[in-house]
């Protein structure tokens, strides 16, 4: 029994050490881009967990080759089966939105809550680009934060030129929500600004979400702990600062985040959305901006938002705002879901049909 508390402590004591030593270990910790789950599926064969998609790569800079999958459109199923990647490119001008989902740390663009969003987006007739950073998947390189949203920033334009100016949406989740404001950023100081960004469980800045993880909050009260974390962060250039990031981003911007998230405090979703209300009210916008929480009793916890049965009429309101910029439609709306078997909310959106599309109809409708 001793020796077992006497191995445990040496362990524990071993950590702030360690990371002393080797920093670059916390990058690897943050990105874990070396867990690339799931195991033995070949990325270049979506049609293994997703239908009616391709795969091809993207030369983002001198020896960097990113893995990314297009889905169609559900509605295009039956026109998909044996054609090129290039026929695949081409439908990205048929003038439907463009979601590019940027994923969280570890794993790759297959993994299960990912892909099953990827359906939900494509039900609701939207073309989704899933891209494996750098270092992820079978893309090549080491992840960093300023080559990830390298990554991203080109995906970005590649998509843009493709849909010959049709809508293009950022969606990030977790550890994504940080490339997708950097890119949006990007975007901005180019003279442009990002049709929509949906960050989904996003933190403050990777910082925060380091210091108040439970195996890091057990080292915070050692004496230079939390310095050293700060020190490390800042010498790997790792830094994700959404908060300062929606200071000056004019984007319209959709909150998602549940209040059991075990992993990104919900706090943080939250201070991102009043931070964003600010800068609409300073830079005098009529975007859309909202937030929608979701009750811990629904159990969507970090990476199950896709769940909310009503999601794929949340984003074809946002879609809809973005398309027509509706002044009107723009304002600060929060929302709180908490639908049981015992009880109902009901709330108002507007939906985006996308069956004739590009002739949309808008219809108000209540959800119960």
């Amino acid at each position: 029994m001793k020796r077992a508390v006497l191995f445990l402590l040496v362990v524990y004591a071993s950590v702030p050490v360690i990371l002393y030593l080797f920093p670059w270990i916390l990058g690897h910790i943050i990105f874990a881009h070396f867990m690339r789950f799931p195991f033995f599926l070949d990325l270049s064969r979506p049609e293994d967990v997703l239908n009616h998609t391709s795969n091809f790569y993207l030369n983002t800079e001198d020896g960097v080759s990113v893995g990314v999958w297009h889905t169609l459109p559900a509605s295009q199923w039956e026109d998909a089966p044996g054609r090129s990647p290039e026929w695949y490119r081409e439908t990205l001008g048929d003038g439907r939105p463009v979601f590019i989902y940027l994923h969280g740390n570890g794993a790759t663009r297959a993994m299960t809550h990912r892909v099953e969003l990827v359906k939900i987006l494509s039900a609701a007739g939207y073309h989704v680009l899933s891209l494996d950073y750098r270092g992820f998947g079978d893309s090549t390189g080491e992840p960093s934060e300023a080559g990830m949203t390298s990554d991203a920033l080109y995906l970005y334009h590649w998509v843009k030129k493709q849909s010959k100016g049709g809508l293009v949406c950022l969606w990030g989740h977790s550890l994504g929500t940080g490339v997708a404001t950097n890119t949006a950023v990007k975007v901005q100081e180019q003279g442009s600004v990002v049709d929509a960004l949906i960050l989904e469980a996003p933190f403050t800045t990777i910082g925060e979400v380091v210091a108040n993880h439970p195996v890091t909050k057990m080292y915070m009260f050692l004496p230079g702990f939390e310095s050293l974390l700060w020190s490390i962060l800042e010498k790997n250039n790792i830094v994700f600062a959404n908060d300062k990031n929606l200071k000056t981003l004019t984007s319209p911007l959709l909150v998602l985040h549940s209040k059991d998230d075990d992993i990104v405090p919900y706090y943080m979703g939250l201070k991102l959305y009043q931070i964003s209300l600010q800068t609409k009210k300073e830079y005098k916008t009529d975007v859309q901006v909202e937030m929608i929480s979701y009750s811990a009793n629904l159990g969507f916890s970090h990476n199950s938002i896709y769940l909310d049965p009503n999601l794929s009429n949340v984003i074809g309101a946002l879609a809809v705002s973005s398309m027509a910029s509706l002044g009107s439609f723009g304002g600060g709306i929060f929302r709180s879901v908490g639908l049981t078997p015992h009880t109902s909310v009901a709330y108002s959106v507007m939906v985006l049909s996308l069956e004739n599309f590009p002739v949309a109809a808008m219809f108000l409708i209540t959800i119960f």
